[in-house]
């Protein structure tokens, strides 16, 4: 058999073969699947029967949920505006009890002012009666004391007066008194530590005039042949000098106390020497000024250094030292203005002031007495004068100016001065009085006191510093006493000259007198 042939025909068998087996094959899957069609049917059908019974359940049960919930939200609801309806009707009874309240408040108030008005209405009328009765009373009272209403008023008033009067001067001396006390503390501080601090000395010292000689034969050679030798000194010097029977002693008297110096030192000088003639006089006249000089200049230049102040004129130096040889009451001048500088000084840096100002116007407030023997005019006067001449502060020349109170003081500085010169003048042994000067004033400070009426007796203590009056107490009051003591102290301000103060003590005795029978 021929090969190709056997294979057309394996193939055509092949082929038939896969064409009957793919027929037969679809047959039998259009079957299969013809069943599985019916099949998915009937099961799509029965799903949805089931899903629309499901589908109807659940709808049920929504619209049972929607139909509870509605019922619970309408419930709330319910319950709400029943609740807001109660509080509505609890306000609306609140404003009906408040209206009820205000409606008999009304009602109160307008029975209380018609019942105001009639009490003013009877008021009125009252003060209507009152006004007569007044009247009636006050014509009565005129009729009875015999004054009218005006002669009544200023009786009264008078007697007032007289009680305000003495209350007004028992305030017054209480408020006084307290003032005093704390100023009096407060200033006393001040005082004892500035002079305890200032170590001054309390020994006065007067001007030398009078010249120790070896023996009396001594006065022969200074009178000289004819008293060409005295009569020499005295014109070079200017000094007088006095030779009585004092024995060994020369007393040389002269108002300038420069001159004074030198007159002494060339007369100790030529004593010493025992060469005693005009030529010879003259020359140590003239060494004894230029030393009087030297020691003028050292003298204020030392000034100066001990308190402390500095940039003042030389001729102001100069004139401090002159007023080594000066005298106030046998206090030394120079001596008394370093203590005023210092004094100052210590009080100013106690109340807070410019220390250096206060002793700078302390040293200079006398100055004028240096040359005071030489110009006309009080020592203040000059003292001005010179310090505005070399260009001293306003200050410093106020302070000058009113140290002894003859101007008003223009700042602290003047007022410390003030005090410092009443404190240096006025501390024991810094001054001395002659006996009659003493008594005089002991005496005028009592007649002062006696002739006020009212007065029994006085006494002057304390070396004329106090001074005690007696008062009859049937014509002085206690408030009276405050009166008499001011005008005392203001009579003593302004008719005597004294350093310091004077304190003025009334004394008032009251007695009571009974007897046993």
């Amino acid at each position: 058999m021929n090969p190709i042939l056997a294979i057309i025909i394996a193939v055509a068998a092949f082929i038939v073969g896969a064409l009957v087996f793919w027929f037969v094959s679809k047959n039998y899957h259009k079957k299969q699947y013809d069943g599985k069609i019916g099949s998915a049917e009937e099961r799509a059908r029965s799903i949805i029967d089931e899903a629309l019974k499901t589908a109807e359940s659940k709808k049920r049960e929504a619209m049972l949920e929607v139909k509870e919930e509605s019922l619970k939200v309408k419930n709330e609801l319910e319950k709400e505006t029943r609740e807001r309806r109660n509080e509505l009707q609890k306000y609306e009874r609140r404003v009906l009890q408040k209206e009820e309240s205000l409606d008999r408040k009304n009602e109160n108030v307008e029975k209380l002012q018609n019942s105001l008005n009639s009490k003013i209405a009877e008021v009125e009328k009252t003060k209507e009666e009152l006004k007569l009765v007044n009247a009636q009373r006050t014509q009565e009272l005129e009729r009875i004391s015999g004054l009218t209403s005006d002669q009544a008023k200023e009786i009264l008033l008078k007697s007032v007066e007289d009680e305000v009067k003495i209350d007004t001067a028992k305030m017054i001396k209480e408020l006084e008194a307290r003032a005093k006390e704390e100023a009096d503390a407060k200033a006393k501080e001040y005082v004892v530590s500035a002079i305890q601090r200032s170590a001054a000395d309390h020994v006065s010292e007067a001007a030398i005039s009078v010249v120790q000689l070896p023996n009396d034969e001594m006065k022969g050679r200074i009178i000289g042949r004819e008293g060409r030798n005295i009569r020499a000194l005295e014109t070079l010097t200017g000094i007088d000098l006095v030779i009585d029977d004092t024995p060994e002693a020369v007393v040389l008297s002269g108002f300038d106390p420069v001159r004074r110096e030198v007159a002494r030192i060339a007369l100790e000088k030529l004593i010493l020497d025992g060469r005693i003639h005009p030529a010879r006089i003259e020359e140590t006249v003239e060494k004894a000024q230029k030393e009087v000089e030297k020691v003028i200049k050292e003298e204020g230049e030392a000034a100066v250094l001990e308190v402390g102040v500095h940039g003042i004129h030389p001729e102001l130096i100069r004139l401090l030292g002159k007023m080594k040889f000066r005298t106030s009451y046998g206090q030394n001048a120079l001596k008394h203005s370093i203590e005023v500088a210092i004094l100052s000084g210590l009080l100013a840096g106690e109340i807070g002031c410019d220390v250096r100002t206060a002793k700078r116007a302390g040293l200079l407030h006398d100055i004028g007495k240096a040359i005071d023997h030489e110009i006309e005019g009080s020592h203040i006067q000059i003292g001005v004068d010179l310090c505005k001449k070399y260009k001293e502060s306003a200050v410093i020349v106020n302070a000058v100016a009113a140290h002894h109170g003859d101007v008003e003081p223009e700042s602290l500085i003047a007022c410390i001065v003030q005090a410092a010169d009443a404190i240096s003048a006025a501390r024991p042994g810094a001054r001395r009085e002659t006996l009659d000067t003493y008594t005089n004033r002991l005496k005028q400070l009592e007649d002062i006191c006696n002739e006020h009426k009212g007065v029994e007796k006085s006494f002057a203590i304390q070396a004329g510093r106090e001074v005690r009056v007696m008062v009859v107490p049937e014509k002085i009051d206690d408030a009276q006493m405050v009166i008499l003591g001011r005008e005392i102290a203001k009579q003593i301000e302004d008719e005597m000259e004294y350093p310091g103060q004077i304190k003025v003590n009334i004394i008032r005795e009251s007695r009571v007198t009974d007897f046993a029978k």
